[in-house]
């Protein structure tokens, strides 16, 4: 007869007495870091019974056994388990009550907060009596929730704005950024801020104090002379959320509805009262969790969460090499922005270039990328300083012998990209990755002169480097999987999303971008203006149009990419007439001063130069349908990202989705190319490109695999 054991799951709270505070310490077992699981939630429930039931409990502290984060956030796989609206409206209804219930224990709660305080974290920590955050860093709170299409659901519309005041809760629920540690003091949303080191000393200090009654938590800062004005009168009330619905509307072009939603559970608080506002709250929170924006954004997290884990290569996969000396050859734009990235993360960088003056410009465009994070509180002048002394400059290949990890980053021209691989090649280590910051040209090309070509591959990062959260990993047959996950591992230290695709001209995101751009040109060649092609992607949800897009990247680059381009795919890729006479007369674009746009000296955007127009075979403007522009425009793309697909040069639909949405802009809130075709169904799709092939031969030919799968009536999902 065998005999069972019980084994049951570690705890995610351990609770601890010191000198009547019960200590609260939530550490989920197995995870990086704490979200609000269902399982959490019940162990919430049986340490408030404790704290009620136990007079020797005279205050509690609640705190993170996280290294650098408080609470991320509510779970969200279980939005795969939301069928109806009243799903998510139920679960709403259960964390409004929980978070009820600790803001009335009997004792007084502290929250006291290290490191990220996101969503239903901040809304905890918003239920207690009061909260102490770190002076670091990594410390910072929000209400992220809008970037998944919903509202927070956990009473945060309600008590936000009355521990901040209207208008900044606004501001932020509407918005979903972070607030840094000091920013959070100011603002009232946190009472404290101390080292680190003292925070759990402290919160337990102040827990017997408001206990004791010798320290009364400030007032809210909901409560003074201007909240009298703008708050607590409707007429005052109307003008803010007036202005915040306009706001919102502008920036969202009406495609997201959660920032609205937001605006109208916290307008129902001051309308039907604390408990009729929560009520709001779950009713808009289940409504919004169906909705298809909603949908797409959560696989976006999904999806980015999922590439976190993968190395880039079939399992099992070799260890990744450490990365903690890198050599960038180039010290331009992109060199220095690889530059000032790869220093915050604490690694040695040796940047080359030609000549003094070009290594001066590279290391002041470092110190600017710093500055800037300076000036927003990212980091402190020591960190600024520590940061910079991590970046040296060389004309030659003194120090290369010692990198882990080489980044080219010089002009997009083969013969030179030769040049200095043949010339660094043999100053390096055996085992150092060879990396090609090309956005066009192919990497077996490239790799054609290396004596060691299994180290080499691409890593073509997008403008500005410290903005554009893509890494696009580009791998040849012969590249080595220990070269490519010491390339993807590093990538992601350097918090990049990052995407492995094979081989082949443009890759994936430069070619599929530059289908659609393409498309534009096409447009605009046959008579539409400007502005009308840019206002139609913009409405469609791109976030600038692709003619303001050629003039920030440049149109000269534009113009060797579609060289590049049209000579390995024929005239599906071949750019409109009227744009090699744009590249042929001399605009570059907003570097230049001079583009399809006017620019004055510090590079701003004024109106559209109409000069321009004399450059197409048709001169005059006709008018050309939204309508039109977005159909041409979105499904050359959307057809090339499945020939990319089909090719093998993705992987996956997944990579396709995000590389197109983290990469280059295309609407997250439709999910990307791949998963917009399955909302139109494939056999629409393809029934519309062969009606645009018919008036324009050999731009639109659907993909083989968009026509297979429209006979199958598959999805790519």
């Amino acid at each position: 007869m065998s005999t069972a054991t019980d084994v049951r799951a570690a705890p995610a709270i351990t609770t601890a007495i010191e000198s009547g505070v019960l200590v609260i310490t939530i550490d989920l077992p197995g995870e990086s870091l704490n979200t609000l699981s269902p399982a959490l939630v019940d162990e919430f429930e049986g340490v408030f019974a404790q704290v009620d039931a136990d007079p020797l409990i005279r205050g509690a502290v609640l705190i993170s056994g996280k290294p650098d984060s408080f609470i991320a956030g509510a779970d969200i796989e279980q939005f795969r388990h939301f069928r109806v609206a009243a799903d998510a409206e139920r679960v709403s209804r259960l964390g409004q009550d929980l978070l009820g219930r600790l803001e009335r224990l009997r004792a007084p709660v502290v929250a006291a907060i290290h490191g990220a305080c996101l969503g239903g974290g901040l809304e905890v920590a918003l239920a207690c009596r009061y909260r102490i955050c770190t002076d670091h860093p990594k410390t910072v709170l929000a209400l992220p929730e809008v970037q998944l299409g919903i509202i927070p659901a956990m009473g945060g519309t309600q008590r936000l704005r009355r521990r901040v005041g209207l208008q900044a809760a606004l501001e932020m629920i509407a918005s979903g950024r972070n607030v840094r540690a000091k920013r959070a003091l100011q603002m009232g949303l946190v009472e404290e801020m101390v080292h680190p080191a003292i925070l759990r000393e402290t919160a337990t200090a102040r827990a017997l104090a408001i206990a004791d009654g010798t320290m009364r938590p400030p007032a809210p800062r909901g409560r003074g002379a201007t909240s009298l004005l703008l708050e607590h009168n409707p007429l005052g009330r109307s003008v803010v959320f007036k202005k915040a619905r306009a706001s919102v509307t502008a920036k969202t072009h009406g495609h997201y509805p959660a920032p609205l939603a937001a605006l109208d559970a916290v307008r129902a608080g001051y309308d039907q009262g604390f408990e009729g506002g929560l009520r709001e709250e779950a009713r808009l929170f289940g409504e919004l969790a169906m909705t298809s924006v909603s949908r797409q954004l959560v696989f976006l997290f999904f999806a980015s969460t999922a590439l976190k884990k993968d190395p880039g290569v079939a399992e099992p996969a070799p260890e990744p090499n450490p990365v903690n000396r890198i050599g960038v050859l180039g010290a331009g734009f992109m060199g220095a922005g690889i530059a000032s990235i790869a220093a915050q993360q604490n690694t040695l960088v040796r940047l080359k270039d030609t000549d003094t003056a070009r290594i001066g410009k590279g290391l002041a465009a470092v110190r600017g990328v710093l500055q800037e994070r300076l000036v927003k509180k990212q980091i402190t002048r020591p960190q600024l300083d520590d940061q910079f002394a991590m970046v040296s400059g060389t004309t030659d290949y003194s120090g290369f012998g010692a990198v882990d990890l080489v980044i080219e980053a010089v002009f997009e021209d083969l013969s030179l990209k030769h040049r200095v691989l043949q010339e660094v090649e043999p100053v390096i280590r055996d085992d150092a990755v060879y990396a090609s910051n090309t956005s066009t040209i192919p990497i077996a090309n490239i790799a054609a002169v290396a004596a060691r070509p299994e180290r080499v591959l691409g890593m073509h990062f997008f403008s500005p480097v410290h903005k554009m959260p893509l890494l696009e990993v580009i791998v040849t047959p012969e590249t080595a999987p220990e070269a490519t996950v010491t390339a993807v591992a590093y990538g992601k230290t350097l918090g990049k999303t990052v995407i492995v695709v094979n081989d082949g001209p443009g890759f994936y995101t430069t070619r599929t971008l530059s289908a659609y751009m393409n498309e534009a040109g096409y447009v605009l060649e046959e008579g539409a203006t400007v502005e009308a092609i840019d206002k139609a992607l913009v409405d469609f949800g791109f976030p600038v149009g692709p003619i303001t897009l050629l003039d920030e990247v440049g149109i000269d680059v534009g113009g060797k990419v579609g060289l590049v381009l049209a000579e390995a795919f024929g005239a599906r890729m071949s750019p409109s007439d009227a744009m090699r006479r744009v590249v042929v007369e001399g605009r570059t674009g907003r570097k230049g001063g001079r583009g399809f746009y006017h620019y004055d000296a510090e590079g701003t955007k004024g109106d559209v130069d109409e000069s321009v127009y004399r450059l197409f075979a048709r001169p005059e403007r006709a008018p050309v349908a939204p309508d039109e522009i977005i159909e041409r425009c979105v499904l050359a793309m959307v057809n090339e990202a499945a020939r990319c697909l089909e090719d093998g040069i993705l992987r996956s639909p997944r990579d396709g989705d995000i590389g197109a949405v983290f990469g280059i802009g295309f609407p997250p809130f439709r999910g990307g190319p791949f998963r917009y075709a399955d909302s139109r169904r494939a056999d629409a799709i393809v029934d519309r490109l062969e009606e645009l092939d018919g008036r324009f031969p050999g731009r639109f030919a659907p993909a083989a695999l968009l026509v297979e799968m429209a006979r199958g009536r598959k999805t790519f999902y």
